[in-house]
C-alpha cells in the first residue's frame, strides 16, 4: 500500500521522486492552557528534531510514523491531522519526511537511549529556537496554525473500499455472500496494519461478506465491534442513494474515531457527504472519477472535536498489491 496523496503536501512532494522516504510525528499536548510540543535530542547527530525514521520494507508511511514514535519515545500514539512534509538532499539523493500531529493525552515519553538520548516538552516558540534544521519548522507552523484555529484536536473518519473479491462471473450464489479472493484476503491484512495508525474505535460496514471480511482482521486484533449498515450495500445504495448519504452523514455526526467499509457504487454517496463538509480547496483532493477508490484503498478525513460539520484534511492510500 503506497502513499497516494495528502492535502497537507505541496505539488513538489505529491509529484516528487525520492531516494529516501521517512515519516514522523509532532507530539503535542495542552498544559495549563498552553500548547506544548515534544522535541527529541539525538546524540549521534547532536541535534534537536521530531521523532521520525525511515520506512521498513513493506511499511506504509503512516505505519512508520507510529512505529518510530513508539521506538524513539515509548509512546503509542494515533495520528491526527497530516502536517507538511519536508524535503532535503542527502548523500543517496532527495529525501522526504512525512509528518502528522499526534496528541499525547497520557503516558510519559522516554528516550530509547539509542537514537534518542533526551526528550523535552517546550512551547512552540522555544521549539523554533531549538530545532537544528530550519526546515523542521514547517510542520510546526502548520500545527500552531491548526491550534489557533481550533482544529488541532481531531477524530479520524476512515473510508475503506472492500478488498478484492472473487469475480462475479465465477460466483453463482447470492451477491451479498461473495467473499474476498486470495489477494483480497492479503489486502485485508494490509488494511488492518494501516488502520492501526489511526486506531478507529468503531467500525461500520456494509453487511455483505466482502466488506465484513475486509475489516475483520483489524476488528479481531483490536477487539473492536462491527456495526452493519444495510444502507451501504450495493443494492440498497443503487435503489436509494439518498438513504446511503443520510447513513454516512449520521455516522459523521457522531464525531468519533471510526472506519466505514463499503462498495464502489456507494462511493459517490460517501464522497458527496464529505464534500459538503470540506472547504473547496480540500474537496479538490477527493477522488472525482469512477472507480473513486480501488479495492482495498483507504481514504482518511479528520473531524475537529470543537467544530461540528467541518472536515480539515484529506489523505488517500493505494491498496496493497501482491
Amino acid at each position: 500500500m503506497a502513499l497516494l496523496v495528502r492535502s497537507s503536501d505541496g505539488p513538489d512532494v505529491a509529484g516528487g521522486s525520492f531516494s529516501v522516504v521517512a515519516a514522523g510525528v509532532l507530539p503535542w499536548r495542552v498544559k495549563g492552557k498552553q500548547l506544548q510540543v515534544l522535541l527529541i535530542h539525538r546524540g549521534r547527530y547532536d541535534d534537536w528534531s521530531w521523532p521520525k525514521g525511515k520506512l521498513d520494507a513493506g511499511e506504509t508511511v503512516p505505519e512508520c510514523a507510529v512505529r518510530e514514535a513508539y521506538e524513539e519515545i515509548g509512546l503509542r500514539i494515533r495520528l491526527g491531522i497530516p502536517l507538511p512534509a519536508i524535503t532535503y538532499p542527502v548523500g543517496s539523493g532527495p529525501k522526504v519526511v512525512y509528518y502528522w500531529a499526534a496528541q499525547v493525552q497520557d503516558g510519559t515519553p522516554v528516550p530509547d537511549g539509542v537514537e534518542t538520548d533526551e526528550v523535552r516538552w517546550v512551547s512552540p516558540e522555544e521549539a523554533r529556537l531549538m530545532l537544528t534544521n530550519a526546515s523542521d519548522a514547517a510542520p510546526l507552523d502548520a500545527l500552531v496554525q491548526a491550534h489557533e484555529s481550533g482544529v488541532l484536536e481531531t477524530r479520524a473518519f476512515v473510508v475503506v473500499r472492500h478488498a478484492k473479491a472473487k469475480p462475479r462471473s465465477s460466483w453463482t450464489l447470492a451477491e451479498g455472500k461473495r467473499p474476498l479472493a486470495a489477494t483480497g484476503q492479503r489486502q485485508a491484512l494490509a488494511v488492518a496494519d494501516l488502520l492501526a495508525a489511526w486506531a478507529p474505535k468503531k467500525i461500520a460496514s456494509s453487511p455483505w461478506t466482502r466488506c465484513m471480511q475486509t475489516v475483520a482482521p483489524y476488528a479481531n486484533r483490536n477487539a473492536v465491534g462491527v456495526k452493519t449498515v444495510g444502507e451501504l450495500t450495493e443494492h440498497a445504495a443503487r435503489r436509494n442513494p439518498g438513504k446511503a448519504r443520510r447513513a454516512i452523514a449520521a455516522l459523521l455526526a457522531k464525531r468519533r474515531s471510526q472506519a466505514v467499509c463499503t462498495h464502489r457504487p456507494v462511493m459517490p454517496s460517501v464522497l458527496a457527504v464529505l464534500r459538503e463538509q470540506l472547504p473547496s480547496r480540500l474537496a479538490a483532493f477527493l477522488p472525482a472519477e469512477d472507480p473513486y477508490l480501488r479495492p482495498g484503498a483507504v481514504l482518511v478525513v479528520q473531524q475537529p472535536v470543537a467544530t461540528p460539520g467541518k472536515l480539515v484534511s484529506v489523505e488517500l492510500y493505494e491498496p496493497f498489491e501482491d
